[in-house]
């Protein structure tokens, strides 16, 4: 006699242990045996076929990002690889500043070095994209006809490159039409990009290993972007030696976004948690929840983070440190580029965007001429906030991140012994602590906000559903009860 169906809670059940069974790395949070292929066999054996039963939450993840070449030095292979690519013409991406400096030089001497390698370059990117500035790069693109692309900057450069290799292709689609939804449409990537190859001078985003590009949604005083995995570069060149012409104030940004890239894709809801589960493969979104393999990169990069960013910020020649990060940025981008960040980036849209209708502020160490609060700086500011907020979702993760702040291990007395209700206050206090140490503003407050703002702040950070919906107890970030949480994470966030 053959036994009796499975139920959805058993089936959801299983589908958990498949999923939270620990192993040995340290992406695991509890004692056991490892036996996922155990529990995906159980399935098997109850389950009835799918159709019987089916499961409206997300069952299954992938993992997707670019190829990378790391080594000091790297930089100069780049037109071998473009030549080994067999390119037409190569469009090359960089801005103003980097262009006069070692990085973006290396990049052109190694073009230059290969016989019948056409190239052109755009300098033009501007330090966090708008809108204006996308148009500009995407019309320059579909003028020049190139068939590869080479980004040589940071994320705004890398990000831009993206744009204008998706909208070359796309020749007739409108800057909304690919803009995640609901802010613009966000129609699925079918057509086949150009190859590019990314090569970050800074040590922070990862854009080099992801398909996601974030630009000022000016008209709407918020960023957002496109997020795809067909944007995702060939080829992301990783050379420490790029990265040592950076301001203290720069290298302390940059960071700061690693840092939070881990922290948020570490704590983003499961990806057995989200719904909808996609009709069609191919609808699967980039950022998929927290998963076994965005967590093992994820736990890398935050101790990586919170050892080697404090030196650099006592001194521009620990090139160890610089090393370190750089490795970090590339890891922190494969874990949040599979699983995706949450409140702190949400929110910290808004914070960049209204800045340069209200508080008007200007960020230390950036050669620009308008009011700016990097990326990493609003990403920050509401930190200690938004992990207080979610620590009560897992506190067993939360007091591993509060132990990596502390220097020490979750099994420690003066760690394990406290309540579970309290690890949200203590990881608050660890946060700003950390962040004091590297001269970060102390709140919206220190940047220009007042209490008046928190309204446009939380309206701002609503139609960041790609990110929100990540983000754990925060339920319809729409409803009254989003409202509520953001309203109060932002008021949190005004001083500290």
């Amino acid at each position: 006699m053959s036994p009796p169906p499975a139920s959805r809670s058993a089936i959801k059940r299983l589908l958990y242990a498949a999923q939270h069974s620990a192993c040995p790395c340290h992406g695991c949070r509890t004692g056991g045996s490892h036996s996922p292929m155990q529990a995906i066999s159980q399935m098997r054996k109850f389950a009835t076929p799918v159709e019987a039963h089916p499961v409206e939450k997300e069952y299954a993840f992938e993992v997707a990002a670019a190829n990378l070449r790391f080594g000091e030095g790297v930089t100069r292979e780049v037109g071998m690889d473009l030549k080994n690519m067999k390119a037409r013409k190569v469009a090359v991406f960089t801005d103003p500043i980097v262009a006069k400096l070692p990085p973006a030089k290396m990049a052109i001497a190694s073009l230059e070095s290969q016989t019948d390698l056409p190239f052109v370059v755009y300098d033009r990117v501007v330090a966090e994209p708008t809108e204006a500035s996308w148009r500009d790069a995407i019309a320059w693109a579909r003028e020049h006809d190139c068939s590869h692309y080479l980004a040589v900057g940071g994320g705004s450069v890398m990000d831009t490159a993206k744009a204008a290799n998706l909208f070359s292709v796309y020749k007739d689609a409108d800057l909304f039409d690919f803009i995640n939804a609901p802010v613009g449409k966000g129609l699925p990537i079918t057509q086949s990009l150009h190859p590019l190859i990314a090569v970050p001078t800074t040590a922070g985003t990862g854009s080099e290993t992801t398909g996601t590009a974030i630009l000022d949604i000016t008209s709407m005083s918020f960023k957002t972007g496109i997020a795809n995995r067909a944007m995702k570069p060939v080829l992301g060149i990783v050379d420490a030696l790029n990265t040592r012409s950076c301001s203290r104030e720069l290298h302390i940004s940059a960071g700061l976004d690693v840092l939070f890239h881990s922290l948020e894709s570490y704590t983003a809801i499961p990806y057995t948690e989200r719904v909808p589960r996609p009709s069609n493969p191919v609808l699967r979104p980039a950022y998929q929840g927290s998963n076994p393999v965005a967590d093992v990169f994820s736990m890398w990069a935050l101790h990586t983070t919170v050892k080697y960013l404090p030196r650099i910020s006592k001194s521009l020649e620990d090139y160890e440190a610089m090393r370190q990060m750089v490795l970090a940025a590339s890891f922190a981008g494969i874990g949040f580029g599979n699983a995706g960040v949450h409140l702190c980036h949400g929110i910290s849209y808004p914070i960049s965007g209204l800045n340069k209708q209200g508080p008007k502020y200007k960020f230390a160490g950036y050669n620009v001429d308008h009011p700016i609060i990097p990326h990493g700086i609003s990403v920050a500011l509401s930190a200690p906030a938004v992990f207080q907020f979610t620590a009560p979702s897992s506190p067993s993760r939360h007091r591993e991140v509060l132990a990596i702040f502390l220097g020490t291990t979750p099994a420690d007395p003066s760690i394990s012994s406290i309540p579970d209700s309290e690890i949200g206050a203590h990881l608050f206090e660890a946060i700003a602590r950390f962040l004091d140490n590297l001269h970060v503003p102390r709140g919206l407050k220190a940047v220009g906000y007042k209490k008046e703002d928190v309204p446009k702040l939380v309206e701002g950070a609503i139609p960041q559903r790609r990110v929100l919906d990540l983000a754990p107890g925060i339920g319809d970030v729409a409803g009254a009860d989003g409202r509520e949480h953001l309203t109060h994470i932002i008021e949190r966030s005004m001083e500290y």
